[in-house]
């Protein structure tokens, strides 16, 4: 305390209580530094404690970071339309010290795993994002600043689902592209309009996915839900891989599921029969065609990954989660019973 006296930093009642002539500022990205008025210096340690603090999560609802003309950064309340210097993050710093591992659950949400990190540098096409699973990785990625692009069929529903992200928030980058992935010329074309762009890809999801459909051929003459769920995908790594090369560390996310555990690709002779990827109408079932197409997302991502590590892009197939609500179940009747039945008890997209 003597030493607090001597430098005039003992006439607060509390220990955190800035000294006069002292004001607390906040970085960009969150970090808290002291600026003192009398010797017009700054610093990151608290001028009583000698602690380093970081703002805790994302800006309130409704408020947004600004930048001045003099580069100073100030905080826009659009709910209560006003503004100031003060980071209202502040009223909750935490000390800079190592954080545990967050434990999610069964109600963590993607905006939930994203808090906190900054994604304004990263651009990411995902396929199927207009609805469902697909359309809340666009938006949890877009509100976190990534450059999102929306993979999709349907043009309407792709417009759409940009203009409700933006609706959002004003300044999210995100557009829509169309991608059919039942058809590999669309999937070519995709990929070279993508390159046109001359943007990087830091992370690729392929999400889109059809289930429970009656047999079909797609216009390469292929059993479309082995088309849709794996080779369309296969085919558009294939299309963008320098560019993922050229972005790492970049990312392959394949959105498989636990039914690939229930089926195999082994014919009669215990050896892979690949007529089984696309076989005749007589020899179709359509739950078994799911399970092959996610089996094959596995067993693709495992090998992309050994071959693209080395040059930084790392491939993983996630699970998302069973029975959770989406429109997946629209072409059966008995499956869009079940789980609407269902839907009490599991999570949905929010």
């Amino acid at each position: 305390m003597a030493a607090l006296k001597y430098a005039g930093l003992d006439d607060t009642d509390s220990e955190d209580e800035l000294p006069p002539g002292w004001e607390e500022r906040t970085t960009k990205d969150g970090w808290v530094y002291y600026a003192n008025h009398d010797d017009m210096k700054t610093q990151w340690e608290h001028p009583k404690t000698g602690k380093k603090r970081r703002c805790a999560g994302d800006l309130p609802y409704g408020w947004e970071q600004e930048t001045d003309d003099k580069g100073q950064v100030f905080y826009v309340d659009h709910i209560n339309k006003r503004t100031t210097y003060f980071d209202p993050r502040q009223a909750f710093t935490v000390e800079d010290m190592q954080q545990k591992p967050k434990r999610y659950d069964s109600n963590t949400t993607a905006l939930d795993i994203l808090q906190g990190r900054d994604l304004s540098d990263r651009v990411v096409v995902i396929t199927g994002a207009n609805s469902g699973i697909g359309f809340e990785t666009a938006r949890s990625f877009a509100l976190h600043g990534a450059h999102v692009i929306l993979a999709c069929r349907n043009k309407t529903r792709a417009g759409e689902a940009v203009g409700a992200i933006q609706q959002e928030w004003h300044k999210a980058q995100v557009e829509a592209m169309i991608l059919d992935l039942a058809s590999l010329r669309s999937v070519k074309e995709f990929a070279e309009a993508f390159k046109a762009k001359n943007l990087a890809l830091h992370i690729l999801v392929c999400n889109a996915a059809v289930c429970w459909e009656p047999w079909k051929l797609t216009e390469d003459g292929l059993e479309s839900t082995f088309q849709i769920c794996h080779l369309g995908h296969f085919y558009l790594v294939q299309c963008l891989q320098d560019v993922l090369r050229g972005s790492a560390p970049a990312r392959v996310v394949m959105v498989s599921s636990e039914s690939h555990r229930f089926t195999d690709l082994a014919g009669s002779c215990g050896k892979v029969d690949l007529a089984l990827l696309s076989p005749p109408k007589k020899d179709y079932w359509s739950m078994l065609a799911y399970n092959r197409a996610k089996l094959c997302n596995v067993l693709f991502s495992n090998e992309l990954h050994r071959r693209l590590s080395p040059s930084g892009v790392c491939c993983n197939a996630v699970h998302p989660g069973n029975l959770m609500y989406s429109s997946i179940h629209r072409n059966w009747w008995l499956m869009t019973l079940l789980f609407n039945l269902a839907r009490p008890f599991t999570k949905s997209m929010l």
